[in-house]
């Protein structure tokens, strides 16, 4: 991969952003979020950050697939931790929150396909090194993972709470609707109903973040 190539993304992801803004009122809903928060009102967000559980807590920030480090991350706090601590898994808390360019890992093999998301996002397949048009962060295999026991599904089988952004979801669903002739929304929709059970949409990656730090769990960059 050129060097380039992620300041690309980036970029385009920055103008997504600033299109939704513009045309969804993001800076609104924040401040919606914000004032449920301040105010003790329970959201589904919320309700999903009390649903944290275990007293050693880590959340894992990915802002990439990052070759499926953020998940082996993960598998090690929880591989690593019970002998560590002198606990059992039950008291181990881990998040993972997928950002910016590490959604797709959360989506359906269906939305790979449908919308070539390995051409999108740049994640080439581990077999046969082409643009993957399948999720092989679930279900992995040992051709498809160096830990397969790192896959996403198994991650979430041992109590990992998964938050996918729905901001990058709303940006990159954009973007993919445009070049394909789609309506935003109509993509946006199948995004979300195409995440794999477990994985949870929440506001944004960063707010995410934010919640899981404040309900205890410390912090790691994973992306």
């Amino acid at each position: 991969m050129s060097d380039d190539k992620p300041i690309t993304h980036r970029r385009a992801f920055l103008g997504g952003v600033a299109t939704l803004g513009a045309v969804a009122g993001l800076t609104d809903l924040a401040s919606a979020a914000h004032a449920a928060e301040a105010g003790g009102e329970a959201t589904d967000f919320t309700r999903w950050l009390d649903s944290i559980g275990g007293k050693h807590r880590q959340v894992f920030d990915a802002p990439s697939a990052n070759e499926g480090f953020p998940l082996i991350f993960s598998y090690v706090f929880l591989l690593t931790g019970p002998k560590a601590y002198g606990v059992s898994d039950s008291q181990l808390g881990v998040v993972l929150v997928l950002r910016h360019s590490a959604i797709p890992v959360a989506f359906s093999d269906a939305l790979w396909a449908k919308y070539k998301l390995g051409e999108v996002f740049d994640i080439r397949d581990p077999v046969g090194n082409a643009p993957s048009t399948r999720n092989f962060f679930v279900n992995a295999k040992p051709e498809d993972m160096k830990l397969p026991d790192a896959s996403l599904d198994k991650l979430i089988a041992r109590g990992v709470k998964v938050g996918v952004c729905d901001v990058a979801m709303r940006v990159y669903s954009g973007m993919v609707a445009k070049k394909m002739g789609m309506a935003p929304e109509a993509v946006h929709k199948d995004w979300i109903g195409g995440l794999i059970p477990g994985a949870t949409p929440v506001p944004s990656g960063v707010i995410a973040v934010n919640g899981a730090q404040s309900r205890g769990c410390t912090y790691c960059f994973a992306g």
